[in-house]
C-alpha cells in the first residue's frame, strides 16, 4: 500500500524533480510554468523539498543542490515583493499574500527576520526614551522609563493587530518578534540605565533595578495576544521580558544586602553616638562646678562624714555645700518619675528626661551621685522602639525590592529568596546583638550600680531605675513581636521562606533572637529583683517605727492603740513590689513571670524574716503586726502561685505567737512546736527565734523552755 501510494506521488513529482536539474535559469523549469500562481509555486516547491529526502540514486547532491537554488531564487522574489508591500504599508494586499506564500514555501523564516529587522522599533529605537533621563540633577525618577514602557507597549499592541492582518494564524510571529524587542532594545535600554544610576549612588541604582522591574512586568501584562499565540502569552511575555534582567541580578542582591548593612550599622551606630554624647554632656554638666583643688583636701573628710552619718541624712553632702548636693541628687531623682503606662515613644537622647539645672553639683561626691542617677534615669533610652522601626522599614524595602526577583524562576529566582532571607537575617542580627543585647547587657550593669541608701527621695511610686528597666522589658517584648509580624508578612506570607521547615536559616535566627531576648531579660529581672529587694531592705529600715510593734504606755499607765492597720512600711513595701510586677504583665512570657514572681515572693519572704528578727514586738503591737502580715498575704494571694501562698501563710501563723499574753506560756510553748501550723516552712527552732523577739520574752522564757524542753525535770 506505501509502495502504491510512493509510486503515485514519484509520478506526480519526479517530472518537476529531474527538470529542476536539467534548468540553466529560473526561467527554465516546467513547474514555474505549469503554476503562474505564487501560492501553488510554493506549495510545489516546498513538496519537491520533501521529496528530495527519498533520492537516494547517483547524482542525489547535484538535484538537491539545484532544488535549494531554484528556492532561493523563489524565495527572494517574493520577499522583495513583501518588503515592497511593508515599505507601502500594504498590510492586506501584498504583504499578507507574500506572507502567505513565504510560509507555505518553508514557515516563513525570511520574511519574519525581514518584518523585525526593517520595523521602525528596531531601527529608530531612540525615539522611544532616552535612559539618562531617568537621572537628571543625580536624582534618579522612573517616570522617563515608564513612558519610555508605555511607548513601547503601544507600540507592539499595534504591532499585534498588523500582526493579524499580514500573517496567518498558524504563524507566532508576535512571540518572535517580542524576544528581538527584547534583547537589541529593552536589554540596550537596561543596560544604560542601570550603569548610569550605579555611578550616581547605591540607593538611585537599587530603586532603579526594581522599579523598572515592576515596569517592564506591566509591560508584559498589558500586551495584547494574536490569534497565533499560545494561551498563556502574557505569562510567556513575562518571562522573556524577565530575562533581560538576568545577566543584573547577582550584582543587584549583593548591592542589595550590602547596602542594608551600612545603612543599619550606621542607624545603630548614631543612636550608639547619641546616647554616649549625652553620657558625656550630662557628666561635663554636673562635673563643670567642682573645683578640684579646693575640694581634694576636702574629699576624704568628707567621705567620711557620709559613711558616718545615719542612713536618713545620707544625701546631705560635703558640710557646707550639703543642701546644694542634695538638691542636685534629688533633682536628678525628681526628675526620673516615670508613667509605666505611657509607651507612645522611646525616649530620644538629647531630648532629656531631666530638666535643665540652674547650679550644678559642686562637690565631686555629689557630682556622682548625679552622673549615678542620671544613668539610671536613661535606663528605658538605652534601646529605642523608633530606631527598631527604622531598621525594619528599611529591611522591608530592601526585601520586597529584592523578592521581586524571585519571580523569575530558575537560579536567579532561588537567589533572590535567599538573598531576601540573608536580609531578614541581618535585621535580627542588629536589631539583637548591635541594638538590644547590649542595651539590656547596659541596663543590668547600671541596676548593679543603684543603691537605695545614696537616693535622696523615696517618696516616688516605684524603685526608679526598676521602673525604667520594666519599661525597658515592655520595648523588648514590643520589638520582638515587631519582628515576628516582620518574618510572617514578609517572608512566610511571600512565601519567601516556610515556617514549618526546621532548617529554615531565617525561622533559625529569629529563634536565636527570642532565646537571646529571653536570657537578656532574665538577666536584668535576676538583677531588678536584687534591687527590689534593696529597695524593701530600705523601706523596713528606714521607715518602720519601733513604736509600730511595741507602742509606748500612755500616761494613764495603758497602751493606746489608735490604728489597728497595716504599718506604713507594710503598705510602702506592697505598693512597690506590686507595682513592679503588675508591669510585666503582658509583656513577657507567663512561665518568665511566674518564675519572677515566685522568686519575688520567697526573696520577699526572707526579707520579712530578716525584718523581724530585729523587731521587738509587745502584745499590744502585735495587732498591727498581724495586720502588716494579712496585707502581704493578700498580696501573695494576688499573685495566684501556690507555693508562694504557703510562705505567707505560715508567717501569717507565725505573728500569732506575739498575740498570745504572757500568762498564756504554755499555749505559746505549744504553738512554737506544732510545725504542722506552718506547712513546714518553719521549723521549732526557728519559730524559736522569732518568739524571742516578743518584748516580754525573758518574763516568758523560763516556762516557755520549760514546757518545750523540760528543764527543771529530774530523771529517776
Amino acid at each position: 500500500m506505501a509502495r502504491q501510494e510512493y509510486g503515485n506521488v514519484y509520478g506526480a513529482l519526479a517530472p518537476f524533480y529531474f527538470d529542476l536539474e536539467r534548468s540553466r535559469s529560473h526561467t527554465d523549469p516546467i513547474l514555474f510554468r505549469t503554476y503562474r500562481d505564487p501560492e501553488q509555486q510554493a506549495q510545489m516547491l516546498a513538496q519537491l523539498k520533501i521529496f528530495a529526502k527519498s533520492d537516494y540514486a547517483q547524482g542525489w547532491s547535484q538535484r538537491e543542490e539545484k532544488l535549494d537554488t531554484m528556492t532561493g531564487i523563489f524565495e527572494n522574489a517574493v520577499l522583495r515583493e513583501f518588503e515592497q508591500g511593508y515599505a507601502e504599508k500594504d498590510f492586506d494586499g501584498r504583504m499578507k499574500r507574500f506572507a502567505t506564500v513565504l510560509v507555505a514555501l518553508n514557515g516563513g523564516a525570511a520574511c519574519l527576520d525581514s518584518f523585525i529587522h526593517n520595523h521602525p522599533l528596531m531601527l529608530e529605537k531612540e525615539k522611544l526614551g532616552n535612559p539618562t533621563d531617568c537621572l537628571q540633577n543625580d536624582t534618579l525618577t522612573l517616570k522617563p522609563s515608564h513612558e519610555f514602557f508605555r511607548g513601547l507597549a503601544m507600540a507592539l499592541n499595534e504591532e499585534a493587530a498588523i500582526i493579524d492582518r499580514v500573517f496567518p494564524p498558524t504563524v507566532d510571529v508576535l512571540h518572535t518578534f517580542l524576544e528581538r524587542v527584547a534583547d537589541d532594545v529593552i536589554a540596550d535600554y537596561l543596560n544604560t540605565l542601570f550603569d548610569e544610576a550605579h555611578e550616581v549612588s547605591i540607593e538611585a541604582y537599587l530603586e532603579a533595578i526594581a522599579g523598572v522591574f515592576d515596569q517592564a512586568l506591566q509591560l508584559a501584562m498589558s500586551l495584547k495576544h494574536t490569534k497565533a499565540s499560545k494561551p498563556d502569552f502574557n505569562e510567556e511575555a513575562k518571562r522573556i521580558v524577565s530575562r533581560c534582567f538576568e545577566q543584573h541580578v547577582d550584582l543587584y542582591l549583593q548591592e542589595e544586602l550590602d547596602h542594608f548593612k551600612r545603612k543599619s550599622a550606621a542607624e545603630v551606630d548614631t543612636w550608639e553616638k547619641r546616647l554616649q554624647e549625652e553620657e558625656q554632656s550630662t557628666e561635663t554638666l554636673f562635673m563643670a562646678n567642682v573645683n578640684r583643688k579646693a575640694v581634694k583636701q576636702d574629699f576624704l573628710s568628707s567621705f567620711k562624714k557620709v559613711v558616718m552619718m545615719p542612713v536618713n541624712v545620707l544625701p546631705s553632702m560635703g558640710g557646707s555645700t550639703a543642701s546644694k548636693s542634695n538638691d542636685a541628687v534629688s533633682g536628678v531623682n525628681r526628675n526620673s518619675t516615670f508613667d509605666p503606662t505611657s509607651r507612645v515613644g522611646t525616649p530620644v537622647p538629647g531630648e532629656g528626661t531631666s530638666t535643665p539645672r540652674t547650679e550644678a553639683p559642686t562637690t565631686e561626691l555629689a557630682a556622682k551621685a548625679a552622673i549615678m542617677s542620671s544613668r539610671l534615669e536613661g535606663i528605658r533610652s538605652l534601646f529605642s522602639i523608633e530606631v527598631a522601626l527604622n531598621l525594619t522599614h528599611m529591611a522591608k524595602s530592601g526585601l520586597e525590592r529584592a523578592a521581586r526577583f524571585v519571580q523569575l524562576g530558575g537560579q536567579s529566582g532561588e537567589e533572590a529568596k535567599e538573598q531576601s532571607e540573608q536580609i531578614f537575617i541581618n535585621l535580627v542580627h542588629i536589631l539583637g546583638n548591635r541594638h538590644v543585647k547590649l542595651g539590656f547587657d547596659k541596663a543590668v550593669s547600671h541596676l548593679a550600680d543603684y543603691k537605695p541608701r545614696e537616693v535622696a527621695d523615696h517618696s516616688k511610686e516605684g524603685v526608679a531605675p526598676l521602673v525604667a528597666f520594666l519599661e525597658l522589658v515592655n520595648v523588648g517584648d514590643l520589638i520582638q513581636q515587631m519582628v515576628e509580624v516582620f518574618y510572617l508578612q514578609e517572608l512566610v506570607a511571600a512565601k519567601l521562606t516556610d515556617r514549618d521547615d526546621f532548617l529554615s536559616v531565617a525561622a533559625k535566627e529569629k529563634k536565636r533572637f527570642e532565646a537571646m531576648l529571653d536570657e537578656r531579660v532574665a538577666a536584668g529581672l535576676n538583677k531588678g529583683i536584687d534591687v527590689l529587694m534593696d529597695e524593701v531592705e530600705y523601706l523596713c529600715g528606714t521607715t518602720q517605727q519601733p513604736t509600730d510593734f511595741n507602742p509606748p504606755v500612755g500616761p494613764n499607765g495603758q497602751v493606746q492603740v489608735m490604728d489597728i492597720g497595716p504599718s506604713q512600711t507594710a503598705t510602702k513595701i506592697v505598693e512597690v513590689v506590686s507595682s513592679h510586677t503588675s508591669m510585666l504583665i503582658g509583656s513577657t512570657d507567663k512561665n518568665v513571670l511566674d518564675v519572677f514572681n515566685q522568686e519575688v515572693g520567697v526573696r520577699l519572704f526572707t526579707a520579712l524574716c530578716k525584718h523581724l528578727k530585729r523587731q521587738r514586738i509587745s502584745v499590744d503591737g502585735s495587732i498591727k503586726l498581724i495586720s502588716d502580715m494579712n496585707a502581704y498575704n493578700s498580696y501573695i494571694v494576688s499573685l495566684r502561685n501556690k507555693p508562694l501562698m504557703q510562705y505567707f501563710a505560715a508567717l501569717r501563723e507565725l505573728s500569732q505567737i506575739y498575740l498570745i499574753d504572757a500568762k498564756e506560756a504554755k499555749e505559746i510553748a505549744t504553738i512554737i512546736a506544732d510545725t504542722d501550723r506552718y506547712h513546714g516552712i518553719f521549723r521549732a527552732e526557728e519559730v524559736y527565734e522569732f518568739a524571742e523577739r516578743r518584748a516580754d520574752w525573758y518574763q516568758i522564757k523560763s516556762a516557755v523552755e520549760k514546757q518545750m524542753y523540760g528543764v527543771g525535770c529530774l530523771v529517776m
